[in-house]
């Protein structure tokens, strides 16, 4: 028939055809009965408090040690179950517990003698190594392995660990007023440390402040002077600007003068004409319209004289006030005017000369005819030859007039009739 077991037991079946015995943990197995045989053996965790009373360590001190212990049948490995199930097959859980307790606790007892209490109760660890080491070791060949050992109270009845502890908390006191005392002198130097620390960043904050003042103060200084500077051009800019406006005031000024002047002579001439017209419209005598016609010629060329000697001192005296606004324009202006003159009569020579003197004839005729146009009454004798009256004075003044190219070659030696007729 079969037979089943948990994880936690083992089975041993033997008898007919099972020499050795079969040993199966944790599973099933066909027994025959009457012929064959199962035993069982279980495989749970043993918990063990391993107590060594009063046990003498290695200087003679008497003390008590409690350890607690974790051990169980192997069952996996078939040569550990085969050696408990000779040691313990048949026996309960609490038989196996106590030979294993009683193993340990020799094996306790023997390391506790061969270790003193400072050992022991310093080194905890230590301890419970060395008893894990001894006791595996030999359990191991009853079947049984050691899960784990740990030491649990350790204890006397001669107040010797109590001893010891007093020594050590004196200890621990002392090195704690001492390490407080230390604590205090390093919190000390530390917050002298720290103060030095924040004293130097503050120099080194005002200092660091002060170069920025001073950089800043530097920086300031030459934008000042770069402001200054571009202030100063801007205004000098301006005040040359201005200066070179006034200048070309003055001289449209000069300008406007100059045309004005020009009109008044043009006007002027336009008056000398339309008197010449006048005079000649009212010449009654031809003699004294003669000598009239020469007083006048002469008068009229006086007063060109004067006329054209006030307009050049005009003329120089507007040049001259022009001339602190616009030298070099006079300059050019005036060797230009200069250059253009000497080209013209360079050019027409004679013609110029019998251009000027035709435009002076209207004087001149003006000049003639002036004393017959101041005069109140003529009285006109004739002999009853030729024309009488108003005619014969025209043909006096005409007579006269027809008589001046003669007169103007004897003074300049130009002939006006050969020259206008190689001009036409």
């Amino acid at each position: 028939m079969f037979y089943t077991c948990g994880p936690n037991e083992a089975m041993v079946v033997s008898g007919v055809c099972r020499s050795p015995p079969m040993m199966i943990a944790g599973g099933r197995v066909f027994v025959i009965p009457c012929i064959q045989q199962i035993q069982r053996i279980s495989l749970n965790t043993l918990t063990l408090n391993v107590k060594s009373d009063k046990v003498y360590t290695r200087h003679g001190v008497p003390i008590s040690v409690t350890g607690i212990a974790q051990m169980k049948i192997q069952g996996q490995n078939k040569q550990m179950l085969a050696a408990a199930c000779q040691m313990f097959m048949g026996k309960s859980e609490a038989e196996i517990a106590q030979i294993a307790l009683e193993t340990l606790e020799g094996h306790q007892r023997a390391i506790i003698a061969h270790l003193t209490v400072e050992e022991i109760y310093k080194d905890r660890k230590k301890f419970s190594e060395q008893v894990f080491k001894v006791a595996s070791s030999d359990l191991v060949n009853m079947g049984i392995s050691v899960v784990s050992y740990t030491l649990k109270d350790v204890h006397d009845d001669q107040d010797y660990l109590h001893s010891l502890g007093k020594a050590r908390t004196a200890q621990v006191q002392k090195d704690a007023r001492i390490g407080e005392a230390q604590n205090k002198r390093d919190a000390v130097i530390r917050e002298a440390h720290a103060m030095q620390v924040k004293v130097s960043a503050q120099y080194k904050n005002e200092i660091e402040m002060a170069k920025a003042q001073r950089d800043y103060e530097l920086k300031k200084a030459a934008y000042d002077i770069e402001v200054n500077t571009k202030k100063a051009e801007s205004e000098m800019a301006y005040q040359l600007q201005v200066a070179k406006t006034k200048q070309r005031i003055e001289e449209e000024k000069m300008q406007v003068q100059v045309v004005e002047r020009t009109q008044q002579i043009m006007l002027q001439e336009q008056e000398i004409t339309r008197r010449e017209k006048e005079l000649e419209a009212k010449v009654k005598k031809p003699a004294e319209a003669e000598k009239y016609r020469l007083e006048k010629l002469a008068e009229a060329q006086r007063l060109k004289l004067i006329m054209e000697a006030e307009a050049e001192a005009e003329s120089i005296r507007m040049k001259g006030e022009a001339e602190a606004f616009a030298v070099e324009a006079k300059g050019r202006a005036e060797a230009e005017q200069m250059a253009k003159k000497a080209e013209a009569f360079q050019q027409y020579k004679d013609g110029a000369m019998v251009d000027m003197l035709l435009e002076k004839l209207p004087l001149m005729a003006e000049e003639i005819s002036k004393p017959l146009c101041e005069a109140n009454k003529v009285t006109m004798v004739s002999s009853g030859a030729g024309e009488v009256g108003a005619a014969k004075l025209s043909g006096e003044v005409l007579d006269i007039m027809t008589r001046l190219p003669e007169a103007v070659e004897k003074l300049t030696g130009v002939n006006i009739s050969q020259v206008t007729s190689r001009t036409g």
